[in-house]
């Protein structure tokens, strides 16, 4: 009878570790099949389908309806003309020169303006001195257009690519330096009292608390930067330049070239998206635990 009961009770352990692991892994099916419909489901994504359906309707109706609303082509090109002037440049050897002087020049003044505004922002947030004195000129300074300082600059630094790296370390300088003051001093205060508890130094407090609290707003400058930086390469070779796209784009349109000019748009707007989304990118991979961005100076 002993012997009975307990074969009954090791059937009924096994049947039960049994059916716990069927519905474990059923569980576990079941929320990777979940996980999988969230990322492949477009009804969940709606975006996903936006921007293609957004760009295939702007490119219908430009090719389609430009004729019928009386639309002069030297006014608006149609798609199709824009398209076989940008494959036109494409194929010019000209053309890629044009394209490296004006990256040169971009990324050059990125670099600048983004090292001076990290060294700068950080001195203005951790000293109230350097914040009390300098902040009054940087302000004053960001409101004076910056069209209007590229002649000065050519005069300053000559017609070659000095000039407008200068263009575009001024014009990425102060997102980047508000993000950065921001960011740093965003930092949670009951940590930073925590810490000094514990006997942390300010560098210590500096590294552990108030620069992984930073990191966000700094790829929020970033992204900022870049765009402004090929904007002030592009507005520094209006002013005076022999070469670069912004220079390709005043000889499309002193030709009257418009499918030209445009095809030279379409260009530098594929190069600040290629930018923006290697920096999200980058920025997924370094401050993976922020959910959003605050983005200040824009």
């Amino acid at each position: 009878m002993a012997s009975t009961q307990k074969t009954q009770k090791q059937n009924t352990s096994e049947q039960g570790t049994s059916t716990q692991k069927t519905a474990t892994g059923t569980g576990a099916a079941a929320r990777a099949g979940e996980s999988r419909r969230r990322v492949l489901d477009p009804r969940e994504r709606p975006e996903i389908l936006l921007v293609p359906a957004v760009f295939a309707i702007v490119m219908l109706g430009g090719e389609f309806l430009a004729t019928p609303l009386g639309i002069d082509e030297y006014t608006l090109p149609r798609p199709s003309q824009i398209y076989e002037a940008l494959e036109g440049q494409l194929t010019d050897g000209q053309f890629w020169g044009h394209l490296r002087v004006t990256l040169q020049e971009a990324l050059f003044g990125y670099a600048i303006g983004v090292g001076a505004a990290m060294l700068l922002g950080t001195l203005i947030s951790q000293v109230r001195l350097v914040e009390r004195t300098l902040m009054p000129y940087i302000v004053a300074f960001q409101t004076v257009p910056k069209v209007a300082l590229a002649p000065l600059f050519v005069v300053w630094f000559g017609f070659g690519i000095s000039s407008k790296i200068v263009m575009a370390a001024v014009i990425s300088f102060f997102p980047m330096l508000v993000n950065v003051v921001e960011g740093l001093r965003s930092a949670d205060a009951d940590r930073i009292q925590m810490l000094t508890v514990f006997g942390a130094g300010r560098f210590q407090i500096f590294r552990m608390v108030r620069l992984p609290t930073a990191v966000p707003f700094i790829f929020a400058g970033l992204d900022i930067g870049i765009v402004f930086a090929i904007l002030g390469a592009v507005v520094g070779e209006f002013i005076g330049a022999k070469e670069g796209l912004g220079y390709l784009l005043l000889q499309s349109n002193f030709n009257f070239d418009i499918a030209g000019m445009f095809a030279v748009l379409v260009v530098l707007s594929v190069l600040g998206l290629i930018a923006h989304f290697l920096i999200r990118l980058a920025q997924r991979r370094v401050a993976f635990w922020a959910e959003e961005n605050r983005v200040i100076g824009a």
